[in-house]
């Protein structure tokens, strides 16, 4: 099947079919905000579900109580309440709106689409992702590398697994931003050269000038791939922010909590906390804003 045929078909068969409905509308009407529509959603600022709170500053999601989806070219996992999963006690963590975790079937994708006014972010986990956008930017993004796109006053892009022979996984994270329509922009870089073993490495920040890639938001992302059992500390970047922990693979304990793999874990209002990765572990750690700016 030729490209052109097959983002057709995709966008009938997936978009269409609620993959994106915030961001495709009918023929002949305006395009929606991608920022409004989530926005829309939005009715606090951090998590008022008392209901999964450890504590007065910790929040458990269990990778078995999220919002899934098997549209036949794309399996999903919504952490956050997207597309057809809606849950009002799962909307948002402060800035961080969307963590999806996506498996893409062999030389599928999403067709061209458009988004504005949000930091998004991919994190391959298998495999590769084409991207092509209207910035005229063409690369494809493979295990070992990360991609952010601030999609600012407006961009169109399109994501495809770039192999035919098997599937890619990936993790997308989208962020409100700091601050409405920027320009939008483009980024991309390998983590080979700072891959650390045993230790959480930079993958992303509000700076130009560090490690891993930048956005508009002040967040610090980083990464940690653990053999052993390995203990220490995180602190906070920046007051006001909380982290938002992921367990890739593995297992880990972060401040008591016991988390297994794709759980995910909440703190703020704490300066720093404690984390213990166990063997064959990998770990996100995603800090950002508890206040939507």
């Amino acid at each position: 099947m030729d490209r052109k045929k097959f983002i057709k078909k995709s966008i009938i068969t997936g978009l269409a079919g609620s993959i994106l409905p915030l961001a495709i509308k009918a023929k002949g009407n305006a395009t929606p905000s991608t920022y409004d529509k989530l926005m829309n959603q939005v009715g606090f600022n951090h998590l008022p579900n008392h209901k999964n709170m450890n504590t007065m500053n910790t929040v458990l999601h269990k990778a078995n109580t999220r919002g899934s989806a098997d549209h036949g070219w794309l399996e999903v996992n919504h952490t956050f309440s997207f597309a057809n999963y809606y849950n009002p006690d799962r909307m948002n963590f402060g800035v961080l709106r969307v963590l999806n975790d996506d498996k893409i079937a062999p030389s599928r994708g999403f067709g061209t689409h458009p988004h504005d006014n949000m930091e998004i972010i991919s994190i391959p986990l298998e495999g590769a992702l084409e991207h092509k956008d209207s910035l005229g930017n063409g690369a494809v993004v493979q295990y070992g590398d990360v991609q952010a796109m601030s999609a600012g006053t407006g961009i169109q892009h399109s994501e495809f697994n770039a192999n035919a022979d098997q599937h890619v996984k990936l993790l997308q994270i989208w962020l409100f931003p700091k601050n409405k329509n920027v320009t939008p922009r483009y980024d991309q870089v390998s983590i080979k050269d700072i891959q650390k073993k045993n230790e959480f490495y930079q993958i992303l920040s509000p700076n130009k000038e560090d490690q891993g890639v930048w956005i508009h938001q002040d967040a610090w992302f980083h990464l940690g791939d653990f053999d052993k059992e390995v203990g220490f500390n995180y602190k906070i970047n920046k007051v006001g922010n909380g982290v938002y922990a992921f367990v890739i693979e593995g297992t880990a304990e972060i401040s008591g909590q016991a988390l297994e793999k794709r759980d995910g874990f909440g703190i703020w209002n704490v300066d720093e906390f404690e984390i213990k990765a166990n063997k064959d572990s990998r770990i996100l750690l995603m800090e950002v804003p508890m206040k939507i700016s």
